[in-house]
């Protein structure tokens, strides 16, 4: 008897589920278009065949959809580095600033492939309390790379929180400025300046190409 209750909840739920995806981008549509500011629950909810009510029901309003395409974006790009640093991982790298450089390479090309999010998220003048959601999303990946620097070999210093704070802003800031290159070339070649910087930071002392003054 229970599980034959349960069966037409699959179909609805499938339903809410494609919705909440046509609802998703056609607000990607529209704040990229106009800013969070202008944009238009009409238009949004005609660009996704919806109702202004399955908006509402789905995310609350205005704000909570630009919040919930934000969180989107984010879990897309963490989920790019997490899968770059396990494949580099499985192919024998174990140097943490290898993987670290791995997994902002695919957080970097993220920033370019989906750049029209990236600009957006960029310009500022989202809804009220945006600010407070980046700044914590940012210090989750500040304490993800933290982790991540300080799993080598244990005879080797783990990096500081200054430094890895300073790498993290670095990748930041560089995807900001891939996702504005006018070419997908230069963005390769910016990525691949700042990715080439922070590997020379994070050569050990010994093999670093510096040389004592005479």
């Amino acid at each position: 008897m229970s599980s034959m209750s349960t069966r037409p909840a699959r179909p609805a739920a499938g339903r809410a589920a494609t919705t909440r995806v046509a609802l998703l981008g056609a607000a990607r549509e529209v704040f990229c278009a106009s800013g969070f500011a202008e944009a238009s629950i009409a238009e949004v909810v005609a660009g996704a065949g919806a109702s202004v009510g399955s908006l509402y029901h789905h995310f609350g309003g205005k704000a909570e959809l630009y919040l919930a395409l934000y969180e989107d974006f984010q879990q897309r790009q963490e989920a790019r580095a997490v899968e770059a640093v396990r494949l580099s991982a499985g192919e024998g790298e174990s140097d943490p600033v290898a993987l670290f450089v791995a997994g902002s390479r695919a957080y970097l090309e993220g920033c370019w492939t989906e750049r029209d999010l990236a600009r957006l998220f960029l310009a500022g003048g989202g809804p009220p309390g945006f600010e407070l959601v980046a700044r914590r999303r940012y210090r989750e990946w500040t304490r993800r790379n933290a982790t991540l620097l300080s799993s080598g070999p244990e005879d080797v210093e783990p990096w500081g929180d200054a430094l890895v704070l300073v790498l993290t802003t670095v990748v930041s800031e560089a995807g900001h400025e891939v996702a504005v290159c006018d070419s997908e070339d230069a963005a390769h070649r910016l990525a691949g300046d700042v990715l080439e910087l922070i590997a020379r930071i994070g050569r050990p002392p010994a093999t670093a190409d510096l040389r004592a003054p005479s």
